[in-house]
């Protein structure tokens, strides 16, 4: 039974999701806009299985209401971690920023809104949307190889190689990650989405997951985590902004 423990909270979870919405069943990704949301899929992290629910659901309502209200005129990909909603993708011709905005803001539970939709005359290419993905898959086997960076609670979301980081992290896990992204090639921009918690916290969260990751032989290296490797250097010419 103690080989099946690292695996109870993801199928715990994909269940959870599944009765939310009939567009969960089988946990695949949620298509807006006719592109698959390129956002790293974090079964196990310092959210409780409650919030990723939770979290799950803003992610559908907004974007169901961004897609009733503009149609084609926009892709767009939601993210939410602890309330907090990332808006992504493009807006063909006119700003419909403010308007996609205040439909997140409306939506129960979430607590804020960075909107990163892209004023354009064209949505992104398939080219452009598949490389998006190959660099958040970059970006997850770099933090889950790179030490000190708890990869098992950071949601990566990608748009227009510009990368995005969301989590409950502290203050050095932030920056290490970011810095660790910042060198993964292809990555034009990294924006910090994360929410700083002390290293006190973290330490609770992370005793209070430990027991769902240990495997047979005892191990208590946390889930998505390396035992050992060097710490990243920023990344040359990748513009990293602050924690916000």
């Amino acid at each position: 039974m103690r080989l099946l423990a690292p695996f109870v909270r993801p199928l715990m979870l994909c269940f959870a999701l599944a009765g939310t919405s009939a567009l969960l069943q089988g946990c695949v990704p949620l298509l807006i806009g006719g592109a698959a949301a390129t956002t790293g899929i974090v079964a196990v992290d310092r959210r409780t299985v409650g919030q990723q629910v939770e979290d799950k659901s803003i992610e559908i309502k907004v974007a169901n209401s961004i897609r009733s209200k503009f149609g084609d005129s926009v892709r767009v990909t939601t993210s939410s971690y602890d309330g907090v909603v990332l808006i992504t993708g493009d807006s063909l011709g006119n700003d419909r920023k403010a308007e996609m905005t205040e439909i997140a803001r409306k939506t129960q539970s979430v607590k804020s809104v960075s909107n990163q939709v892209n004023i354009v005359k064209e949505t992104a290419s398939f080219g452009e949307l598949s490389n998006d993905t190959w660099i958040t898959s970059k970006v997850m086997t770099t933090l889950a190889t790179t030490n000190e960076i708890p990869s098992r609670t950071i949601v990566v979301v990608t748009d227009r190689s510009v990368v995005y980081l969301m989590g409950l992290v502290t203050q050095r896990e932030g920056d290490l990650a970011a810095a660790a992204t910042a060198q993964v090639s292809g990555v034009k921009r990294v924006d910090k989405l994360f929410q700083v918690i002390s290293a006190a916290e973290a330490n609770k969260l992370d005793d209070s997951n430990r027991i769902f990751n240990k495997t047979s032989s005892g191990s208590t290296t946390p889930l998505g985590e390396a035992p050992a490797a060097a710490t990243p250097a920023s990344g040359a010419g990748v513009e990293v902004l602050p924690i916000r």
